[in-house]
């Protein structure tokens, strides 16, 4: 079986990422190494609560801002 994924251009913190059409935000985070870490996303300049990320799905000129906490003293 030949299948065949479409792949789409997405701006992740201002630089151009590929990922499969329609992935998630978090799939996104898992293709990014980020999965587990303390982030918060903006999606096309919609903060988007973590409970939606699986929900959300990327298409072409998508733009992601993910900022991540950073604890210290």
């Amino acid at each position: 079986m030949n299948c065949q994924t479409s792949q789409v251009t997405i701006a992740v913190n201002g630089d151009a990422q590929t990922v499969i059409a329609g992935s998630s935000l978090e799939h996104l985070l898992e293709q990014l190494g980020m999965q587990g870490q303390r982030v918060a996303i903006e999606h096309n300049q919609d903060v988007i609560p973590r409970s939606e990320y699986a929900n959300v799905s990327l298409k072409a000129g998508d733009r992601v801002e993910i900022i991540r906490a950073i604890g210290g003293g």
